[in-house]
Order: structure tokens, then sequence, then C-alpha cells
């Protein structure tokens, strides 16, 4: 056998191997996502497992004040414009300043 099919089979086995784990070892449940009966029987013989809230169907809400928002998604506002730049002329002690705008 030459070196590069000992590890080809090498790197199979393994990887095989990582597969068959689940099967071989022992569980008590019958899937490997069985979860806690006891509270689930609980829960189903519960008699009325909803909160009394969730019978409000009235949704209490500011109309005018969503369609603001919902408009302001649709088309918002333009941004404000730059902060003028204030430039000095003639060094650090020059008293002459010019502020242009972009």
């Amino acid at each position: 056998m030459s070196r590069n099919s000992l590890l080809i089979l090498i790197l199979c086995a393994s990887a095989l191997s990582g597969c068959a784990a689940d099967y071989l070892n022992n569980y008590d449940t019958v899937t490997l996502a069985a979860g806690d009966t006891q509270k689930f029987n609980s829960l189903l013989q519960t008699v009325d497992p909803f909160n009394p809230a969730s019978r409000n169907t009235r949704i209490e809400g500011d109309g005018p004040r969503a369609a603001a928002v919902a408009n302001n998604y649709k088309f918002p506002p333009p941004p404000p414009p730059p902060p003028a730049i204030n430039v000095n002329v003639g060094g650090a002690g020059a008293a002459v300043t010019t502020t242009t705008t972009p």
C-alpha cells in the first residue's frame, strides 16, 4: 500500500466511526429529542392555558402617529447641511479668517 492510500483509508475510517457513535450508545428514550413528559402532561391537562389578556382584540394605538412614522420611513427628510468650515489664512497669529460653506 502506498502512503497516500493508507492516509485516505485512515481518514475514511475515522469519518465513518464518528457517524456510528450515536448508534453504539444506549438510551432510555425512543428518540434523542425526547422531552420532559411530566411537564407535557401537566400542560396538556390545563383547562385554560392562555393568558386572560390574550382575548383582548382591541389593539390601542395612535393612527396619525403610526402614519407619520411610516411616511418618514418611505420618504426620509433630507439631511441637514454640513457645518461651515473655518479656514485660517496666513498662519497661527493672523487675524484674517474666512468662512466657507460647501
